[in-house]
C-alpha cells in the first residue's frame, strides 16, 4: 500500500484507517486529527440515513424521556457538584443529532440529548460530568481529561460503550 485511507463506516460510524507499514503512527494520528471536520461531516450524514428508518420519535416518547432526565438530575447534580466545584447555570434538554451533550463554559450552560432518558442512567451520569468539567477546562486536552479521569475513573470505557449506542 503506497496510500493513507480514511472511512468512516456505517452504521456506528466507526473511523478505519488504512496506512502502509512503514508509516508512523505519529503520522497516522496526524493524518486522522487534520480530517477530524470531514470525519465529523460524515459521521453526520450517517446518523441522518439512521434517522429516517429507524426509531421515530413521537410526542410520548420525547415526554418519557425528559421525565427520566428530570427524574435523575438533581440525585446527580447533588453528587457531582461537590466532587467537580462547579454548577451548570442552566440545563436545556434537546434532541440532538450528532452529540451527546454540549457546554457553553462561560455562560454555565449544559444541553443534553433527550435520547439520554431512554439508556441506561449510567450514560447520563457521564456525560452530565464529562460537560460539567468543561467548565473548568474547554476542548478535550490533558486538563479535560486528567479531570475527567479524576471524577470518573472509568470514563473512556463508557464513552466507547455509549458511542456503540444509537437509539435515532
Amino acid at each position: 500500500m503506497r496510500n493513507m485511507y480514511l472511512r468512516v463506516k456505517p452504521p456506528r460510524g466507526e473511523v478505519e484507517v488504512s496506512a502502509p507499514a512503514r508509516m508512523s503512527d505519529r503520522r497516522i494520528r496526524e493524518f486522522v486529527r487534520q480530517r477530524r471536520g470531514w470525519i465529523e461531516q460524515q459521521r453526520r450524514r450517517i446518523v441522518e440515513k439512521a434517522v429516517s428508518p429507524g426509531f421515530g420519535w413521537s410526542d410520548e416518547s420525547k415526554a418519557r424521556a425528559k421525565a427520566s432526565i428530570e427524574a435523575q438530575l438533581p440525585d446527580l447534580l447533588a453528587r457531582w457538584e461537590p466532587v467537580i466545584g462547579r454548577k451548570p447555570s442552566h440545563i436545556t434538554l434537546r434532541l440532538m443529532t450528532s452529540r451527546w451533550g454540549s457546554c457553553t463554559p462561560s455562560t454555565g450552560r449544559i444541553r443534553l440529548n433527550l435520547q439520554l432518558g431512554l439508556m441506561d442512567p449510567k450514560f447520563l451520569e457521564y456525560v452530565l460530568v464529562h460537560e460539567m468539567t468543561h467548565l473548568w477546562a474547554s476542548g478535550h486536552g490533558v486538563e479535560f481529561q486528567r479531570r475527567m479521569s479524576e471524577y470518573l475513573p472509568n470514563w473512556r470505557a463508557l464513552r466507547r460503550e455509549l458511542n456503540r449506542e444509537l437509539v435515532w
